[in-house]
């Protein structure tokens, strides 16, 4: 499998390499917030006894940064565009602010990826030098392989998870290597039965599971924050 993973990496950084990159400049402000509003958005992620005791990070200048230290493992961001699954192409690529709130092991796994996303993102790089950076790393073994089982919570009542899916449910991320829908019964993307996203059959592949509206958590903002 390992070795599978690391061919599946290879092909995928020599392919994405024939893309010529184009550098952009991005404001940081426009995808940054007040410390006290993002740490309230990213604790919206999952309910009080999770998000009340978890690690939050939140978008400086140059990527995450630390405002909150917790001590049950668990680690909450609010997500911007540059955090969709690599394998997607640059139409996917805005910005959104979605709060997401790993588990243990996909703070371990996971969240390493989205900080290395919003760090080139930041630098002013285009999808396809992201994606080509990002694959290139996993080769070197620079980030550490999603190998295994990881949940996050996205319970948000405030997220925006994309210009079409606006706010759409809260739901359970499951982090499943190799996953896809036919192993789920085939059921539909984006629809309210468990389903895998965009890039089912890779080491990235995301079971979605939706759970109820009234789930939803509303954002605790501070007097004045934005």
């Amino acid at each position: 499998m390992k070795a599978f993973v690391l061919l599946w990496m290879a092909v995928w950084v020599i392919s994405a390499g024939q893309v010529q990159a184009q550098n952009a400049p991005y404001d940081p402000a426009e995808y940054t917030m007040t410390p006290e509003a993002e740490i309230a958005l990213a604790r919206s992620a999952a309910p009080d006894n999770i998000s009340g005791h978890a690690t939050i990070k939140i978008l400086a200048a140059a990527g995450y940064r630390e405002a909150v230290a917790g001590d049950n493992g668990f680690t909450c961001i609010v997500m911007r565009g540059w955090s969709v699954p690599f394998v997607r192409k640059p139409e996917y690529y805005g910005k959104r602010r979605a709060p997401i709130c790993y588990d243990p092991v996909a703070t371990r796994t996971v969240l390493p990826y989205q900080e290395l996303c919003a760090k080139l993102g930041l630098q002013g790089k285009d999808v396809e030098s992201i994606n080509r950076e990002v694959a290139l790393a996993y080769a070197l073994g620079e980030l550490p392989k999603i190998d295994t089982t990881a949940f996050a919570y996205m319970w948000s009542a405030d997220q925006l998870v994309g210009a079409k899916a606006g706010h759409w449910h809260p739901h359970m991320m499951v982090y499943a290597p190799y996953y896809t829908n036919a192993m789920l019964g085939g059921n539909t993307p984006g629809g309210l039965l468990p389903y895998v996203t965009a890039d089912e059959g890779t080491p990235f592949a995301v079971v979605v599971i939706a759970v109820s509206d009234a789930q939803a958590i509303k954002a605790k903002l501070p007097a004045g924050a934005n």
